[in-house]
Parts: C-alpha cells; structure tokens; sequence
C-alpha cells in the first residue's frame, strides 16, 4: 500500500493514493459539488483564510480546498514519481534543500 504524502499547502498533507482529481474551483459544477460537500459535512478547508485555488477530489467523497495551484500540485505528483522512479538520484544530493 502506498502511504506517500503531497503537500496541498501550510504544513498540510494528503495520502497520493486517495486523490482522484485536483480541479480549479472556477467551473459552476464545480462549486455545486463543493456546496453538496459543505451540506455533508465532508469539506475541508486548508486555505488559511486564503483564497482557494484547487479543489482536491478524494476517494472517500470528501474534497480539500487548498491554496496551492493544480499546476503546483500536479508538478509535486510528477516529483513523487521521479522520485520513485530514480530513487537513488533524489537523495545522492541531486534533490531540492
């Protein structure tokens, strides 16, 4: 079982293997599915007061409003996969600091 974290903003991390889609929160679909979550009780909100700008589709029918771009968060997913990948590059002093 895959137990990897993706950062989705200030300190807060989400199971890889639960994510189904990272969605801009713009389209009317969108928000009405964001709407039904709130009303379920399965919304959570790890924008710290910010603007949210990606909705996070779980497997469990909950969804995650981050701060952090899809783009941001979907180059964090293909950083994951490098990783696992190449995993003796990434930590031979080849990854970020």
């Amino acid at each position: 079982m895959d137990s990897r974290l993706i950062n989705v903003g200030f300190g807060n991390a989400v199971k890889i293997n639960r994510i189904l889609a990272v969605v801009n929160p713009g389209s009317s679909p969108i928000r009405k599915l964001k709407e039904e979550a709130r009303k379920e009780k399965k919304l959570i909100d790890v924008t710290e007061g910010r603007r949210t700008r990606a909705i996070i589709l779980l497997d469990t029918g909950h969804l995650i409003l981050s701060s952090v771009q899809p783009e941001t968060i979907s180059q964090r997913f293909a950083l994951l996969a490098e990783e696992q990948s190449n995993p003796g590059r990434m930590s031979a002093g080849g990854g970020r600091e």
